[in-house]
């Protein structure tokens, strides 16, 4: 099955991924260690997951500001998660993924969807996201 959600690009880009999703929003600061790209938060249902080169797909960010810096070291040390996709704007995910495109010239890509598209996207979805929002579901039939 293919569906396609149109979405608005905060921090455009393209990636291609496996989704990675969770109902509960994710702190970076705390939650993600930017050297392996671990989600590391043990209150959260994605603890243990490996995110690096995934799609993202969550709700909001969650806390501190300095989850920005851990975001941007994520990028840093390509262990980020190829695309992030949430159903609100997040400003804390959106500086740490601009900072990556302005220090190191690459940032995962940073979708916003309606609620509506957001839950229609299912864990271990193939996921490719366009630099204009357009984001590609490809799910095995069942």
């Amino acid at each position: 099955m293919e569906l396609t959600l149109r979405g608005t690009p905060i921090v455009p880009g393209e990636a291609r991924g496996l989704a990675l999703v969770a109902e509960t929003p994710l702190s970076f600061w705390g939650g993600y260690n930017p050297e392996t790209g671990e989600i590391i938060d043990q209150r959260h249902p994605l603890a243990g997951e490996m995110a690096a080169g995934r799609v993202l797909v969550i709700p909001a960010g969650r806390g501190s500001c300095s989850g920005s810096g851990v975001l941007l070291e994520a990028i840093a040390y390509q262990t980020a998660p190829a695309a992030i996709i949430t159903s609100r704007i997040d400003p804390i995910i959106g500086l740490g993924c601009v900072l990556g495109d302005e220090l190191h010239q690459q940032s995962p890509p940073l979708i916003l969807v309606s609620e509506q598209d957001w839950a229609q996207i299912a864990m271990d979805d193939d996921v490719s996201v366009a630099a204009d929002g357009v984001i590609t579901v490809w799910r095995a039939a069942s």
